[in-house]
């Protein structure tokens, strides 16, 4: 309670732990404690955080990457009084501030948050953590592995992780690959199998608890409402109508998210068949299949009631002997995980409802049973362990997998999890070697777009080589997936020999397209032809497009980009941004005049596209009578095309006093403008403003990568005078060492 100045004197003499507990204090009396953290951050991070401007709350970042730090031992906390504190706790008091968090390498911090004395700091990241990073992973043994599923089990399952990225995996470990995305996905065997220092899950004990003591009340109330005066536990002769107390029983344990659709991998016992288990039906829980429900104690224990006759022949994981399959053994339930049949699965349509989907065993990695449908083989010391056999929880809603190689075994895997994934809302594949296997993965996003309670809105695929036309693929993927709000497809370059390259499939090409919700479309061709004939049925299936870009597109001819423009006026009149990228316009002035009357757009992007490369006076005076005209445009990017002083200078024209223009955002980035240029066409911009009385709209200006450096004095006069009149991004970027790499590798 001391009075505001001088706290405001003491706070930056407090160390991390009595400033962390001074914050309330600090804040109802109207005191921020933002300075000090960054002046924290300065002296102990000794680095520029990357995007620095966009901050809010340095308290925030500092604790956060403090924690990270302290946890990969790169933070010796006895290098600043403030932080040697013997109340501070490092990770146990920062935990409660990180919302994402990176593993790197052999995954040292998996092993350190599950070990017993970081328990409540375990506790803390189920609250906090929203992201989960993996990056440079490498082969992992045992031990590490079970700490890592007690970490995802604790995070993902009982937490609050919605995020999980993987970064810059050259050769991926499968097991552990597949570990993550199966556990991502919400996939593990049951919760008896997952223990912490041999104690069984507790809170999957607390949840099967409640949800068992939920299916029983349901089913006796369903089943047994209408026998008045008799108990059902004390009932000893069967119902008066089997079959429909059957009915009913069935119609309690298949309702959506039901506990006991959760199918479980039951123990065989001595001369007893096996638990079979269903494909995944039509209808079912998102992640579970319906497997045969007798494996359930609950579910034992009433059909006893119903049939007396039927003997008991199963029993559940859930019993006090545990699970059948060695808790330790990953490897097996990995391996076959990834060989999963894909037909139960992915094509639904084929199989009737309660016929079983096709079996594999571990006996051998990349080995499949080829034998009938329901097969039993037991192939290993742990047997067979199915995805439908798995566990269900809670899963992730974002899953980025940048530069790690997926082969066809592991993309057959991606695409089981992904069929019943519906909590998934954002896929991102980047640079995976996909190539042909990019068709299983769209099988299973095919099976994914079927189940009513699907999310996914946004899916990014990119890679080196394209296995296919640009053009087609989306064909494809639209095709599969019409619900999709963002789409984008990004490749490098053509496949290695032309060729090689598939021939253009017809199927892919002249499919269907359903009246799609795609609202953002990003396309990059690998150098590729941009045909707007196989465009065109992806823009009439696209009435809600608001955003489009063309990246890297070769123009075939010249009237190919008149073609597309009045498509796009046709077909897309919710079209709210357009941008081209790196595709050359320096023979379509015309067109791109036309584009710029366009009364709808909101946002126009030319960038790199040679626009002034050989473009005469009369073409920068149209441009900007052009713009002057358009009220709606308000934002004109134009990064990247020769500009240079005097077109600078002349664009700020577009704000005189006779101009219509709404233009907020101008983007003149890399356009070789020099601080004399950029001084003269701030006085100009000046002077319209004063004419006009000093009402304008525009706001901001970017000038990134341009010579400012060359005349350090002047360009300083001009951003000064500048930021008067509207926000100015630039960088202090050295243009004599960018044109010495430019030169280097010519």
């Amino acid at each position: 309670a001391l009075p505001g100045h001088l706290l405001r004197g003491l706070l930056p003499l407090l160390t991390v732990f009595r400033l962390e507990r001074a914050e309330d204090a600090a804040r109802r009396a109207g005191l921020s404690t933002q300075p000090i953290w960054r002046k924290l951050w300065d002296d102990v991070m000794k680095t520029r955080p990357p995007n620095s401007e966009n901050i809010t709350c340095w308290r925030k970042k500092f604790l956060e990457t403090f924690f990270s730090n302290v946890l990969h031992g790169v933070l010796d906390v006895s290098s600043d009084w403030r932080l040697n504190d013997h109340h501070f706790s490092p990770l146990l008091h920062s935990s409660p501030h990180v919302s994402q968090l990176t593993l790197c390498n052999m995954l040292q911090g998996a092993v350190e948050l599950t070990a017993q004395h970081n328990h409540k700091v375990l506790e803390n990241l189920a609250s906090s953590l929203r992201i989960l990073k993996f990056q440079h992973l490498l082969s992992s043994d045992q031990s590490i592995r079970r700490s890592l599923v007690l970490l995802l089990h604790r995070l993902i399952h009982h937490g609050s992780v919605s995020q999980v990225s993987m970064y810059s995996w050259p050769v991926p470990d499968t097991v552990l690959l597949v570990l993550i995305l199966s556990m991502s996905a919400g996939f593990w065997r049951s919760g008896n199998a997952l223990t912490y220092r041999g104690t069984p899950c507790g809170l999957c004990r607390e949840d099967d608890k409640a949800q068992s003591q939920s299916v029983q009340e349901r089913a006796e109330r369903g089943c047994y409402a209408e026998r008045e005066g008799s108990d059902c536990e004390n009932q000893k002769g069967p119902p008066r109508a089997p079959e429909e107390a059957d009915a009913c029983m069935n119609s309690v344990l298949s309702s959506p998210r039901s506990p006991l659709l959760r199918n479980q991998a039951c123990e065989e016992t001595s001369g007893e068949g096996p638990c079979d288990h269903t494909s995944i039906q039509e209808g079912s829980s998102p992640h579970c299949g319906s497997g045969q429900l007798s494996c359930h104690p609950i579910l034992q224990k009433t059909r006893r009631r119903l049939k007396p006759a039927v003997g008991r022949k199963r029993r559940c994981l859930r019993r006090s002997r545990g699970p059948c399959t060695d808790p330790e053994d990953l490897y097996d339930f990995v391996f076959t995980v990834a060989r999963e049949d894909n037909s139960g699965l992915l094509d639904k349509t084929s199989t009737t409802e309660g016929q079983n989907a096709e079996n594999w065993t571990s006996s051998s990695p990349g080995s499949p049973c080829t034998g009938h449908a329901g097969c039993k083989k037991r192939g290993g010391p742990a047997g067979t362990f199915s995805l439908k056999a798995s566990h269900c929880f809670r899963s992730v809603s974002t899953l980025e997998l940048f530069s790690i190689p997926l082969t066809a075994e592991t993309c057959r895997t991606l695409s089981n999890l992904l069929s019943s994934w519906v909590s998934l809302e954002n896929l991102v594949l980047s640079y995976n070697g996909l190539d042909a296997n990019i068709s299983c993965i769209l099988s299973g996003l095919r099976a994914l777009s079927r189940h009513p309670d699907c999310r996914l809105r946004v899916l990014r695929v990119s890679d080196v080589f394209s296995h296919m036309p640009c053009l087609e693929l989306v064909c494809c993927i639209l095709s599969t997936f019409p619900q999709l709000h963002t789409l984008s497809v990004s490749f490098d370059l053509k496949n290695q020999l032309e060729g090689n390259r598939p021939e253009r499939n017809p199927s892919c090409r002249e499919a269907e397209i359903p009246e799609s919700c795609l609202e953002q479309l990003e396309i990059r061709f690998p150098r590729e032809p941009l045909h707007t004939t196989f465009l065109l049925p992806v823009l009439k299936a696209s009435k809600s497009l608001q955003q489009l870009s063309l990246d890297s597109a070769t123009l075939p001819c010249s009237q190919e980009l008149r073609l597309l423009l009045e498509a796009l006026k046709e077909f897309t009149p919710n079209l709210k941004k357009l941008s081209f990228h790196d595709v050359n316009l320096a023979e379509h002035q015309k067109e791109v005049l036309f584009l710029l009357q366009d009364p709808v757009l909101q946002e126009i992007t030319f960038s790199f596209c040679r626009l002034f490369e050989s473009s005469t006076a009369e073409f920068l005076s149209e441009l900007i009578n052009t713009v002057k005209r358009n009220s709606s445009l308000k934002s004109l990017k134009l990064p990247g095309n020769r500009l240079g002083n005097q077109r600078l200078v002349a664009l700020a024209d577009i704000f005189s006093e006779d101009s219509s223009s709404s233009l907020c955002q101008l983007d003149v980035s890399s356009n070789c403008i020099k601080p004399d240029g950029l001084l003269e066409f701030t006085k100009k911009l000046e002077g319209h403003i004063q004419q006009r009385g000093g009402q304008i709209q525009f706001t901001h200006l970017r000038l990134f990568q341009n010579w400012l450096d060359q005349d350090a004095e002047t360009a300083q006069e001009a951003l000064q005078r500048l930021k008067a009149v509207c926000s100015v991004v630039n960088d202090s970027w050295d243009s004599s060492q960018a044109f010495a790499d430019y030169i280097s590798v010519m």
